[in-house]
């Protein structure tokens, strides 16, 4: 008996010919089926694994350093001025983002899939909350030196607390009704390529896929808008230009990858998830934390109030 695939094209001069399973495909002569590749975006298998494990890695020291240095010199001017609690959190926020990298590399569970999404959306919806927190304690503090103005009791910790809280709330909940209603789940898709099984996430939901992923643009934008018209404030401690810059990184690298996932297929897919997660965490750490490492290293003395002070008069 011969074993291959039901075509009209092979139904000439046989007698008996049988449909192979969808985990299998026929060979070159057709007349045998033999089992299709399973393929994912394997540790071992897959060098841009490799490469993206090593680098996810190192932008994780590499931010865990700038915490320990934030840390040490947390009484300095430059620390102070710009929130630090606020810089605490959104650098271990970036560390977590790094880190949830691997829930998309390797065999694709049920677990890691519905992990994947939910977890980077939490973890950057905390990060740029954070700093729209810091664009909008810019603004409150200089309306707040105006005479008679009463803007000081909403600065501080308060309005900070608040807008982290409500932001990522939104994002807790979105992610909560998509994993109560229709989960992502592990799925093996064997008819997309002829001799190869992909082992996949499948979102479940596209409409919550997508939500999260809006939602996190919405936030960028918002926070992107006020860092923006804040970033002339006469404040010589104002950080407001480097997350305008930070979150046009970050809006430019998330709008670049939605065409390249909606083109590319199988573990393609999840390549470009991995690298937009990357290079958006990547470009917050050095478009806001570089130049405070710069001058807390290598230019001490503008950081003191007379440095800064003598660098704005200049």
């Amino acid at each position: 008996m011969n074993l291959e695939p039901l075509s009209s094209s092979f139904l000439v001069d046989r007698e008996n010919c049988m449909k192979c399973r969808d985990e299998e495909w026929s060979n070159e002569k057709k007349d045998l089926c033999v089992p299709k590749l399973v393929v994912f975006l394997s540790y071992t298998h897959d060098t841009i694994a490799a490469v993206y494990s090593s680098v996810s890695i190192l932008c994780c020291l590499l931010t865990c350093l700038i915490l320990g240095i934030f840390g040490h010199y947390k009484d300095t001017p430059i620390v102070r001025a710009n929130n630090r609690d606020l810089s605490y959190l959104l650098l271990v926020s970036i560390m977590l983002s790094f880190l949830c990298v691997f829930l998309f590399l390797g065999r694709p569970s049920d677990v890691t899939c519905r992990l994947r999404v939910t977890t980077f959306g939490v973890i950057f919806s905390v990060a740029i909350s954070s700093l729209l927190a810091k664009s909008i304690i810019v603004c409150v503090a200089f309306k707040a030196t105006k005479p008679g103005n009463s803007g000081y009791k909403w600065m501080g910790t308060k309005l900070s607390n608040s807008v982290i809280s409500l932001c990522s709330i939104v994002q807790i909940k979105i992610c909560v009704i998509w994993l109560s209603t229709c989960p992502p789940f592990q799925e093996e898709d064997a008819h997309y390529f002829q001799d190869i099984i992909v082992i996949q996430c499948n979102e479940g939901s596209a409409i919550a896929f997508y939500s999260v992923l809006g939602y996190l643009g919405i936030l960028a934008a918002v926070s992107f808008i006020i860092a923006f018209f804040a970033r002339t404030l006469p404040d010589r401690f104002n950080e407001a230009k480097y997350i305008t810059f930070s979150m046009l990184v970050f809006c430019s690298v998330w709008i670049a990858m939605i065409p390249a996932y909606l083109s590319t297929k199988g573990k393609y897919m999840v390549a470009v998830q991995v690298f937009a997660i990357i290079a958006s965490s990547a470009g917050l750490v050095v478009s806001i934390f570089f130049p405070k490492c710069y001058i807390i290293l290598f230019r001490p003395e503008l950081n003191t109030k007379v440095g800064l002070l003598g660098n704005k008069a200049r």
